[in-house]
C-alpha cells in the first residue's frame, strides 16, 4: 500500500509539472505575440513589458529578444547587456554575436566590436558579413594586410559582389599593392560602371 502511495504522488507530481510548464509555453506565446504587435507599432517600452515578467537568467530567446528592444528603444547599455547574457547562454550563437554588435557600435566601442567579428569567424571562417565589416574596421585603422585577408573571402565566396572587389582594391592601394588594386578597381567598375570611388582609386594606380 505505501509503495502504491509513492508511486501515485509520484505520477501526481509529474503530470502538474507538466501541466504547469504547459500553462508557462502558452502564456509566454502569447506575451512574445504582444511583444511582435506592440513592436510593430513601435511601442517599444510596451513590447519590452509585455516579456519582461517572464525574464531568466537562463532563457535564451528572452533575452536576445530584449536586447533587440532595448536596442530599438535606444537603450544601448541595457541592449548590450543582455546581448552578452544570450551569448553566455549560446556561446555558439552567431546571431546574439551580430546582435550585440549593434549597440556596441552606437557606443562607438570597437575594440568589442571587432572581438565580436572575429568571434564569429572563429565559428563561421567564412561569414561574409562578419568578414566584410571586419574588413572595414581593419582598413579604418590602416591595418590594410588584415583588410584584404578579410575582403579576399569575400570576394573567393562572391566573385561579382561589388563591395568586395572595390574595398579589395582600395585596401591593396593604400598598403602599396598598386597591380592588385587596379585588377579589383576595374572588377569593381565592370559590377558598377562610373562609380566614382573605383574610378578614383583607379586613377591613382597610374
Amino acid at each position: 500500500m505505501e509503495i502504491l502511495k509513492k508511486t501515485f504522488i509520484t505520477a501526481f507530481l509529474f503530470f502538474l509539472a507538466i501541466g504547469l510548464r504547459a500553462q508557462t509555453g502558452a502564456a509566454l506565446q502569447k506575451a512574445f505575440r504582444n511583444s511582435y504587435s506592440d513592436e510593430q507599432n513601435k511601442n517599444y517600452v510596451a513590447a519590452i513589458n509585455d516579456i519582461y515578467p517572464y525574464l531568466s537568467d537562463a532563457n535564451y530567446e528572452i533575452n536576445i529578444r530584449l536586447g533587440w528592444l532595448h536596442y530599438l528603444n535606444k537603450n544601448y547599455t541595457a541592449s548590450q547587456s543582455y546581448y552578452q547574457k544570450a551569448i553566455i547562454l549560446r556561446p555558439m550563437s552567431i546571431e546574439a554575436k551580430f546582435g550585440y554588435v549593434k549597440p556596441l557600435s552606437f557606443l562607438q566601442s570597437w575594440d568589442r566590436v571587432i572581438e565580436q567579428y572575429l568571434a564569429i569567424l572563429k565559428i563561421d571562417p567564412q561569414n561574409t558579413q562578419a568578414n566584410y565589416w571586419a574588413g572595414i574596421i581593419y582598413y579604418n585603422r590602416k591595418q590594410y594586410d588584415a583588410a584584404i585577408k578579410c575582403f579576399k573571402v569575400l570576394v573567393t565566396l562572391y566573385p561579382f559582389d561589388y563591395d568586395g572587389n572595390h574595398m579589395l582594391g582600395w585596401s591593396n592601394l593604400m598598403a602599396g599593392k598598386k597591380n592588385d588594386a587596379k585588377t579589383f578597381f576595374e572588377k569593381a567598375l565592370v559590377i558598377k560602371p562610373s562609380d566614382a570611388s573605383s574610378t578614383d582609386g583607379l586613377n591613382r594606380c597610374n
